[in-house]
């Protein structure tokens, strides 16, 4: 009789043993200062409830809401084991276990959860090449830092508010041994364009132990020669004879560039003037950003200022760009301005389109190349159309004879008198054939090309004989 509370006792530990804890949540992240509710669950009842937290062992009573750490949860008989710890310590960094012992037996099963109490990493450090400027086309790289962090922070690139996607760099996160605190540390990379210059490249770091993001920047001086706005030659518009004139130059350039304009043989470098000519040269007007106005002033508009052509050379360290212009009494035209070779490819396309047009009609109109099939099926169309017609015609002309033949034909008594001299003998013969005569019709001219008929045709005419009434009335 004792081996079977043995057994039985066996089997309870096996059961209880081989039960997993439902443990709620399996890891946090938790400021210093702030709550934390973990909850561990069995299915079945258990007789207490006792939780671990920064190596410290804790009896959760449900009736008892006075400690730092308290009981939560339906209660022991729904199997819950729940804690409510309301200020979380940074020494808590670490597990927190929970055991429930079962109502019977000796035997309690543990769960465990993983706590990072955040700790405020480092400043970010930036860490780029040590010139204060660059050239158009250099490969620029940079690494952000963000040391001892827990757990490591989160790394972005801005290029300044715009958040950067190419040519960043998977992070690595490194910790130093037997700490928990993490750096991490992350490279980016681009091909420095003309539009870089003046903007501000930004590490921020973003950490859960922090009231905002940190930074650390540094601005990009990218150096290109100039640039120009517009391409070809350029046209000021509006000018007035005899009035002020102002030619202005849009463009782009970095450093900032040196410009000099020629009229004829007459060579100005701003600041100048030429009072023969009543031309004031005026020094590049920088417009933030790398952008600059170059400016020529005309005193007074004449008719040989319109007729000449305006050269403007800017030049500086890295390049030059050449610029050509005219001047023009009229408006400036309203819409869309083409350039001389987009109106040159719509001359080009109308052209094409008129002699594609013409070939089609030429095409239809003397039966050509797409459209000669059509004509020949056009053709034998309008030859079986003939043919009916033809025959329609012989039809036509078949009821007129026969019309004709009738009314010539003498009448049924008057024919059988006049085609029998011995009305005795052939009595019996008018008697069947009373009423009836037949004709041979000609159906008129045959066609050459066609063979003649296999036989010939005949008419019958059924003549019905009159009455003496109606024969004495015609008389």
């Amino acid at each position: 009789m004792a081996v079977l509370p043995a057994l039985f006792g066996l089997l309870l530990v096996t059961v209880v043993t081989g039960q997993n804890v439902d443990i709620t949540p399996k890891e946090a992240v938790r400021r210093a200062g702030d709550d934390l509710m973990v909850l561990c669950k069995v299915p079945y009842p258990i007789d207490s409830c006792r939780m671990t937290v920064g190596g410290k062992s804790y009896r959760l009573i449900p009736s008892n809401q006075d400690e730092e750490v308290v009981y939560s949860g339906q209660g022991l008989q729904f199997g819950e084991c729940g804690a409510h710890i309301k200020h979380i310590r940074e020494e808590w960094n670490g597990n927190i276990s929970c055991m429930l012992p079962p109502k019977s037996g000796s035997i309690e099963v543990t769960g465990a959860m993983r706590l990072l109490v955040a700790r405020a990493p480092g400043n970010p450090q930036l860490i780029s090449p040590p010139q204060s400027t660059f050239k158009e086309g250099d490969d620029f790289m940079a690494q952000c830092i963000v040391p001892d962090g827990r757990p490591a922070a989160k790394i972005t690139w801005y290029l300044d508010e715009v958040q950067l996607l190419a040519g960043v760099h998977q992070p690595i996160i490194t910790s130093e041994p037997g700490s928990d605190l993490q750096t991490i540390s992350q490279n980016v990379s681009r091909s420095l364009t003309a539009d870089d210059n003046g903007k501000k490249l930004v590490c921020r770091a973003e950490h859960e132990a922090l009231d905002g993001p940190k930074e650390a920047a540094r601005q990009l001086v990218v150096h290109y020669p100039p640039k120009r706005l517009e391409a070809g030659p350029i046209t000021i518009f509006g000018l007035k004879l005899g009035a002020e004139g102002r030619l202005n130059v849009s463009l782009r350039a970095n450093p900032p560039p040196a410009a000099e304009w020629t009229l004829g043989d007459v060579v100005l470098a701003p600041p100048a003037a030429d009072e023969s000519r009543s031309v004031v040269a005026l020094e590049p007007l920088h417009l933030g950003g790398g952008y600059y106005n170059i400016t020529l002033v005309l005193t007074r508009v004449a008719k040989e200022d319109v007729d000449r052509t305006y050269y403007l050379r800017v030049t500086n360290d890295l390049g030059r760009e050449e610029f050509a212009l005219r001047l023009s009494t009229m408006d400036e035209p309203a819409g869309v301005e083409l350039e001389t070779g987009a109106i040159v490819g719509i001359v080009i396309a109308v052209l094409l389109l008129l002699i594609a047009i013409f070939l089609v009609v030429f095409a239809k109109a003397t039966d050509r190349w797409c459209f000669a099939g059509r004509s020949r099926d056009h053709t034998k169309s309008s030859g079986e159309s003939s043919d009916t017609e033809s025959a329609a015609g012989q039809k036509s002309r078949l009821s007129a004879l026969t019309a004709r033949v009738r009314a010539a034909l003498p009448r049924g008594r008057d024919r059988v008198q006049a085609a029998a001299p011995d009305p005795e003998d052939n009595k019996t013969l008018a008697e069947d054939k009373k009423g009836v005569i037949y004709a041979e019709l000609a159906l008129g001219e045959q066609n050459a090309e066609k063979p003649p008929p296999p036989s010939t045709e005949y008419a019958e005419i059924v003549c019905t004989e009159q009455s003496p009434q109606m024969k004495e009335s015609k008389e």
